[in-house]
């Protein structure tokens, strides 16, 4: 199973500093080459592409992109290759920013990607502005509270919204667990989650943007949802 992305974080909004040891020990420098590194051979993963055709499909031109623990940011690549005018990333591990800044110069999209490291959106959101369109891909499931996180999340997105969270089922939970009981004995203080699907489409929902694209594999799915049309 893939790794989440993501956590809470105590740093003033704009403070390009970690403090979490549990996040940055598990997506460090070489978690993040990794990642690079496969998307420069081999381009986005399944789950990723879906998050990226369904925002291409409701309409990528000219918006802007917000996305919550984004990584090396290659969502945000492509989905400015697609036409999408600028993106921000909320991030909270350090280890991403060498590589990421690096695909952003190599893609030529200097001065349209903006990076802040240790913003948490859902409790520092006053601090970010609205997008078009907001990512959570593999951030959720890293997120004790979900509602909050996807709460502000929906609050900042103003056509559309899209995330990723891991199958709930008990293969996935089993696995939470024992990931979660390693750390705990490493003293490593990360954890995951899988939190409910029904409960998290229900915080969409009630933030007034409609569920409507849904994609599932064994071990990801991906919920899209937008805005109704004003007439």
């Amino acid at each position: 199973m893939d790794s989440c992305c993501g956590g809470p974080t105590n740093h003033e909004p704009g403070d390009r500093r970690s403090d979490n040891p549990g996040y940055d020990a598990i997506f460090d420098s070489r978690f993040s080459r990794s990642i690079a590194k496969r998307y420069g051979r081999k381009g986005l993963r399944p789950a990723e592409r879906q998050i990226v055709e369904f925002l291409s499909g409701s309409g990528i031109e000219g918006a802007t992109v917000l996305e919550v623990g984004g990584g090396v940011g290659e969502i945000q690549l492509e989905l400015l290759k697609r036409g999408a005018a600028r993106a921000l990333n909320l991030e909270l591990s350090a280890g991403y920013e060498e590589d990421a800044l690096r695909l952003i110069e190599q893609e030529g999209f200097g001065g349209r990607i903006e990076r802040r490291l240790g913003v948490d959106l859902a409790t520092e959101g006053h601090g970010v502005e609205a997008a078009d369109v907001v990512v959570l891909h593999r951030v959720v499931c890293c997120y004790p509270d979900y509602a909050k996180l996807l709460g502000a999340a929906a609050e900042h997105a103003r056509r559309a919204l899209v995330f990723s969270y891991p199958t709930s089922n008990v293969m996935s939970r089993t696995f939470i667990r024992l990931m979660n009981g390693l750390l705990g004995a490493s003293g490593n203080s990360f954890r995951g989650f899988v939190h409910s699907p029904v409960a998290m489409a229900g915080v969409l929902r009630s933030q007034g943007l409609e569920p409507s694209f849904h994609w599932k594999s064994p071990v990801w799915h991906v919920l899209g949802a937008a805005r109704p049309a004003q007439p």
